[in-house]
């Protein structure tokens, strides 16, 4: 379920200004997502896992902080990685 450290490398190479760039917003939000996704096909299967979804809901609360905090600060890289993502507004 976690991100694989070669999963985290292919998006903080997508996502960031450079190799060794974990920290940005943008990356954080790309790492999140891929995190969400995962415990998203996991609730779908173990309905009852009530831990893992209060997880899942802290990971999404986190990400719109994040989001919020990238929108107000650069719109232009907020477009770009809600449209490279799929994430909706």
């Amino acid at each position: 379920m976690a991100v694989t450290k070669e999963r985290k490398a292919e998006l903080v190479k997508s996502f960031g200004k450079n190799a060794n760039d974990t920290g940005s917003t943008e990356v954080q939000i790309a790492i999140l997502t891929d995190e969400i996704n995962d415990l998203t096909e996991h609730l779908k299967f173990h309905i009852h896992d009530f831990h893992s979804k209060r997880g899942l809901l802290m990971k999404v609360g986190k990400r719109r902080s994040l989001l919020d905090y990238l929108k107000k600060t650069d719109i232009k890289s907020y477009r770009e990685v809600i449209e490279k993502l799929g994430i909706r507004k």
